[in-house]
């Protein structure tokens, strides 16, 4: 597949323009039932908080979900339920009008559905799901779609939404962009979005905040953010694919059903004649083929409305409840001491071991002058974590539940992180293993690869010669009488610019170094 850049090239999500739905009187509501009925191209994505079954009696510890001391009857069980869907997310794309309401070409609604009636968006939103002048985008959406249904069910407007059509899933698309035709079977690797984002658009797609509780309002900026990313690069990704679709059917020795959508439609495509920004809607009938030869329908039937539960996972649980529940709380919980402590024959210095669950928190780790591993090989079973753990004397830091069961293995060597947000996690750490932190430690590893630096600082003409080949100074530095420090390791550099200094704040908050 040939590399392709949009253009204009897509937004960050700070520039995104969003709008937060959270009242029927107020103009964002307004805006967004004019945006339902005019926007040939929407991108859908929901969130929710994760639910789980407890018991009837509800005794069960907060976060732990391991339930009581004894385990329940299946009588006294909750029946299971889906989640309830707190946000909605619309990505519309189309060109505007001068007598359009003030609103650019990409807008993204976030429709907070804890606050505004569901009665007020239960018809305007069915009637997009199933208006063939309206192609849906979304991320394997059935599950959503589910929930949102079971949602808007649980208020009275039953049967909620069982109907989707045209939809395109960008997996999809991402299999006709790599020339691979798999029909509605996909390969059982399947990419992530942040994986086709980083991939067809150069944009990193964090998904930090996934599994953060949308219920609980005011939301974040970060979540608001996060959100309106998720369905605002599903409309980026479309017009890949239709660039793609009108480059071929231009190319007069291409024959096939691009061309001929072209050709039916009675169009002359030109790429260069077009708006920059969301050129492809202007051609209706065009996408009026695109939907007819990609697209797709979700049809709900009644067994995906009700939750399913394994008899076998469910038997398994309550046998095994009593056995496991001492276990696993106890070995959820450090009991140390570390393997580096001078007693045992380490030499006082922490060091960690960071599973592919928590890589982000090993570089929080390293900023923070502690020294953080990740696993030698790209995707280690749990006895090589374990054995590189154990020779160089390093704790293993995972959200694995799994991996607790080899604690027998290595005794205090594996620690559950418990938080889910990179931040946290790293108080979680310092706080457990009761580590100390001074601002003289703060940026004192190499980021990259875990490695020291060297102890004497590098000239800029130092600098430039163990650069070449490897590394580019910015031209910028050339001017300012700035000291380099290079990893004894990777040999990468590093100076004290602009990132350095808020790295530094950062992390002095994060730490709370100055209270």
């Amino acid at each position: 597949m040939e590399p392709f850049e949009p253009d204009p090239p897509p937004r960050s999500p700070s520039s995104l323009e969003v709008h937060t739905v959270d009242a029927v009187d107020s103009p964002e509501f307004a805006l967004l039932l004019w945006s339902l009925r005019s926007c040939p191209v929407v991108g859908l994505d929901a969130e929710w908080k994760p639910v789980r079954s407890v018991s009837r009696d509800h005794h069960v510890p907060p976060g732990d979900g391991l339930g009581r001391d004894s385990p329940p009857a299946a009588a006294d069980l909750l029946p299971r339920s889906f989640p309830t869907v707190s946000l909605l997310q619309i990505a519309c794309r189309f060109l505007r009008k001068p007598t359009d309401p003030r609103v650019g070409d990409s807008p993204v609604f976030l429709v907070d559905l804890l606050s505004v009636p569901l009665g007020a968006l239960w018809e305007p939103l069915r009637d997009m799901f199933e208006s063939p002048d309206v192609i849906k985008l979304g991320f394997w959406f059935k599950q959503d779609l589910i929930y949102l249904s079971s949602t808007f069910s649980a208020q009275g407007y039953d049967p909620g939404f069982d109907r989707v059509e045209p939809f395109i899933d960008i997996t999809s698309i991402y299999y006709h962009l790599k020339n691979q035709h798999m029909g509605k079977k996909h390969p059982k690797n399947i990419k992530s979005l942040a994986s086709i984002c980083k991939e067809l658009l150069n944009v990193s797609l964090s998904k930090e905040l996934q599994c953060s509780d949308w219920s609980c309002r005011p939301l974040s900026q970060d979540q608001i953010l996060y959100a309106a990313a998720d369905a605002y690069y599903l409309l980026e990704i479309f017009e890949v694919f239709q660039h793609k679709i009108i480059t071929k059917a231009n190319n007069t020795t291409t024959i096939g059903s691009e061309k001929e959508m072209i050709s039916e439609s009675n169009l002359s495509v030109s790429l260069t004649s077009w708006p920059s920004c969301g050129f492809i809607f202007q051609l209706d009938d065009y996408l009026s083929n695109i939907a007819h030869s990609y697209g797709d329908k979700l049809l709900l039937q009644e067994s995906d409305k009700r939750p399913r539960t394994s008899r076998r996972r469910e038997r398994k649980r309550l046998t095994s409840h009593v056995k496991h529940t001492h276990k696993l709380i106890s070995d959820e919980d450090w009991q140390g001491p570390p393997p580096w402590d001078i007693s045992f024959g380490g030499d006082g210095n922490p060091k960690f071991l960071c599973d592919v669950m928590v890589e982000g928190l090993a570089r929080h780790l390293r900023c923070v002058g502690i020294d953080a591993a990740i696993p030698s090989l790209k995707k280690p079973d749990p006895r090589h974590l374990l054995n590189q753990a154990y020779k160089e004397k390093r704790v293993l830091l995972t959200r694995d539940a799994k991996l607790l069961k080899y604690q027998y293995l290595v005794r205090n060597q594996v620690y559950r992180v418990k938080s889910l947000l990179k931040n946290d996690q790293l108080i979680e750490v310092i706080e457990t293993f009761q580590l100390k932190i001074s601002e003289d430690q703060l940026m004192s590893r190499c980021t990259k690869c875990n490695g020291s630096f060297i102890q004497k600082p590098l000239t800029l003409e130092e600098a430039v010669v163990a650069s070449r080949g490897f590394q580019v100074i910015p031209n910028c530095l050339f001017d300012r009488n700035l000291e380099f420090w290079q990893c004894t390791d990777c040999k990468q550099l590093y100076w004290e610019g602009t990132q350095y200094r808020n790295a530094v704040e950062k992390f002095v908050a994060v730490c709370k170094l100055n209270d």
